[in-house]
């Protein structure tokens, strides 16, 4: 069983001041790592808003949740995380994902392809990113990318922590095989999170997902690290009156909110022991959050973190 560690995404800061000092309390909280997503959205660019979120901190990891592995190509990518990386000090998070929101690729005049061939393009990126990583040069031949003797520069000692998460069986084998860090995602077709998330959200949604990991990963699912990304945080003295008004406000029943993992409702103590719960039956050690919950949730931190 993995010790509890704990991550919080973010998007941007009131000024650049707002984000140094962001981190700075994000790290002296006890969380693990400051995350932020890769969109063309309201959000900072994710390579120099992490290179600066290190550099204002000293042990806090950066990472991202996750890079479109269609906005960058591989080659590039490799390059700017290995110096994200050694300049660190080897407190990296690479998060990969195919891409989902078709908004990203309208704005950019990118092909939308289908999830299968974004998948594809992204299990070939990951080859090479890790081959220009550990071999220090790719050379590939694929359907989507072709590499000749690209040099892995600057070099490293060891690979960045990698992140794939998803909720379809190919990428979670893909995450099994290949990833240090494996999320279990909902399916977000809906494009927000209501009543179809928590509905299939659901305790079996997890545990099977969890059996495609496991047997995927084989011998090394021990080392892998599994992580959930909540979607709805709420701490409050009267967890009851929260769950129902959620319930009735997304058409779901009572159950139904409080035992999505998605989901983390009650007071300090009842969320401490829900992770514990969930941490037993699923083996989810690595929680994110969000920020508007930093402080609310730093006493969940304060009582779990590295047990």
């Amino acid at each position: 069983m993995k010790p509890f560690r704990f991550g919080v995404q973010v998007h941007t800061a009131p000024s650049p001041s707002g984000w140094r000092s962001m981190a700075r309390r994000i790290e002296e909280l006890g969380y693990s790592s400051l995350l932020i997503p890769d969109h063309f959205g309201d959000q900072y660019g994710p390579l120099v808003a992490l290179a600066v979120a290190a550099e204002a901190t000293s042990t806090l990891r950066v990472g991202s949740l996750v890079f479109g592995n269609d906005y960058r190509h591989p080659v590039v990518l490799a390059k700017e995380i290995a110096t994200l990386e050694l300049l660190s000090n080897g407190r990296v998070e690479f998060g990969l994902g195919a891409g989902w929101m078709s908004s990203d690729y309208d704005e950019a005049g990118l092909t939308y392809a289908a999830p299968g061939e974004r998948v594809s393009r992204m299990a070939e990126s990951l080859i090479i990113l890790k081959q220009l990583w550990g071999d220090g040069t790719s050379s590939f031949q694929g359907d989507h990318y072709t590499t000749e003797k690209a040099q892995g520069l600057p070099r490293l000692t060891k690979n960045p922590q990698i992140v794939i998460g998803g909720g379809s069986p190919r990428v979670l084998g893909i995450a099994a095989r290949e990833a240090d860090i494996v999320g279990v995602n909902p399916n977000l077709a809906a494009g927000r999170i209501g009543r179809e998330v928590i509905e299939s959200t659901q305790a079996e949604y997890f545990d099977e997902r969890i059996g495609w990991i496991r047997e995927a990963a084989g011998s090394r699912f021990d080392s892998i690290e599994l992580q959930i990304l909540t979607n709805i945080v709420q701490i409050t003295d009267d967890r009851d009156t929260a769950i129902s008004g959620l319930a009735s406000l997304m058409g779901v029943t009572d159950e139904q909110v409080a035992h999505t993992p998605i989901a983390l409702i009650g007071s300090v103590d009842q969320i401490v022991e829900t992770l514990i719960e969930r941490r037993e039956r699923y083996g989810f050690s690595y929680v994110v959050v969000h920020e508007p919950e930093i402080e609310s949730f730093a006493p969940v931190v304060a009582a779990l973190n590295g047990l």
